[in-house]
């Protein structure tokens, strides 16, 4: 039997698939089967293709569906409105940490603040606010965790690249300096290095990556 939290994940991932479904602003909560989707949409074809798609689930045992039509004319641009719709895509975000961002909107300029403790969090959060309608900017004040210490993320990132497959670890040198880390070495392609940059990014107190790594 799925947990709720891999239903939730199920359901949201067939909304997206979905190309009849504008899902970017659908929240999805599962418990005990009990599916709940939320938020809005531009046309009510586009609720019933939510519906349905969720009911397509395996695992899905009901559904209770709260789904609002706003069309297009229907513009909801004011300053607590925006922040009220960010916040509550936070909430049903599996990608964003719960309780960790704080919200603020003046004349449709968005700034985000708090902490996390990866730097996909802070920029999945960015993303996501940015996709709002009404929203003229992002100011990303969010921070990452300084928990662990360089020692600890200069191993964790050498880990992720012994993983890789694409990747040769001992071509790249990895220096730790608080919450900096420093890349070096050579690589054979972009898509290397790229990779390379990702696991640093990746590693829990990472909040500035300098890449050096030389494309041979």
């Amino acid at each position: 039997m799925k947990t709720d939290s891999q239903l939730q994940k199920d359901v949201m991932a067939e909304l997206e698939w979905e190309p009849r479904v504008d899902h970017a602003n659908i929240g999805v909560t599962a418990k005990d089967g009990i599916v709940t989707l939320s938020g809005f949409v531009s046309s009510y074809a586009s609720k019933l293709a939510a519906e349905k798609a969720t009911r397509r689930v395996k695992g899905v045992r009901g559904l209770a569906e709260e789904i609002e039509v706003r069309f297009p004319s229907d513009a909801k641009t004011a300053d607590p409105e925006i922040a009220k719709r960010i916040a509550d895509m936070f909430d049903w975000s599996v990608t964003i940490p719960k309780g960790k961002i704080n919200v603020k909107v003046e004349h449709g300029w968005v700034t985000l603040s708090g902490d996390v403790g990866y730097h996909y969090h802070r920029q999945a959060a960015r993303d996501l606010a940015s996709r709002i309608t009404g929203v003229k900017g992002v100011t990303n004040l969010i921070e990452i965790k300084k928990t662990p210490s360089p020692l600890d993320i200069r191993q964790r990132i050498m880990d992720a690249f012994k993983r890789s497959a694409d990747l040769d670890a001992s071509t790249i040198t990895v220096v730790a300096d608080g919450d900096t880390v420093k890349l070096s070495g050579k690589v054979h392609s972009g898509y290397e290095r790229r990779i390379a940059e990702r696991a640093a990014w990746a590693a829990p107190g990472v909040n500035r990556v300098e890449d050096n790594i030389m494309v041979i």
